[in-house]
C-alpha cells in the first residue's frame, strides 16, 4: 500500500516544466529581436511614404480644411514614429551575458513592447484621429453638398475608418496578451 501511495504521489505532482536554457534564451531573444526591428521598419518605411502624401495635399488643396486635415495627419505620423522609435525601438542583447541576466534581459524587452501595445491607443492611434477626422468631416461635408445619397456614403466610409482603428487597436491588445503570457511563461 505504501508503495502504491508513493507512486500516485510521484505521478500526481505534474511535470514541471524546466527553465530554458541560455541557448534557448538566446534564440528566443534574437527571433524576437528581428521581429521588433522588421515591424519597426516596416512602420517607419509607411510613414515615410505617407508623409509626402499627405504633404502634396497640404500645397495643393484649395481648401483651408484640407489643408489643416493633412497637415495634421502629418503631425500625428511623425508623433507616432518617433513614439515607436522611444516606446519600441528592439534592443540587442550585449553577447557576453549569463542565464539569469539574458533572463531579466529578455523579459524587459518582452514587458517593453506588452507596454507599447498595451497603450497604442495613447501615442500611435490616437494622434491619427485629429487629421483623419478633419479629412472625413471635409468629406461629409462636400458630400452633401452634392447630394444625401454622396453625404451617407462619406458617413460609411467614417464608419469603416472608425472600425479600422478600433480593429488595429484590438489587434495591438491581442498582442500584448500575447506577450503577457509569454512572460508569464518565463516565471
Amino acid at each position: 500500500m505504501l508503495n502504491d501511495d508513493i507512486c500516485n504521489l510521484w505521478q500526481g505532482q505534474g511535470s514541471g516544466a524546466m527553465p530554458p536554457t541560455l541557448e534557448e534564451l538566446r534564440k528566443k531573444g534574437d527571433k524576437f529581436h528581428s521581429q521588433i526591428v522588421w515591424r519597426n521598419l516596416r512602420e517607419y518605411l509607411a510613414v515615410a511614404l505617407m508623409v509626402p502624401y499627405f504633404g502634396y495635399f497640404v500645397w495643393t488643396s484649395r481648401m483651408p480644411l484640407m489643408r489643416v486635415g493633412n497637415g495634421l495627419m502629418i503631425a500625428g505620423l511623425l508623433y507616432m514614429a518617433f513614439q515607436l522609435h522611444r516606446r519600441a525601438a528592439a534592443a540587442e542583447a550585449p553577447a557576453e551575458m549569463a542565464w539569469k541576466t539574458c533572463l531579466e534581459f529578455h523579459r524587459a524587452q518582452l514587458e517593453r513592447q506588452r507596454d507599447a501595445l498595451a497603450s497604442v491607443w495613447k501615442w500611435y492611434l490616437g494622434p491619427l484621429v485629429p487629421g483623419l477626422a478633419t479629412i472625413l468631416a471635409f468629406g461629409c461635408i462636400v458630400g452633401f453638398r452634392r447630394s444625401v445619397l454622396a453625404g451617407l456614403g462619406s458617413i460609411v466610409v467614417v464608419g469603416l475608418m472608425a472600425l479600422a482603428l478600433w480593429w488595429m487597436g484590438r489587434l495591438n491588445q491581442k498582442a500584448a496578451a500575447r506577450i503577457q503570457r509569454q512572460i508569464d511563461a518565463l516565471e
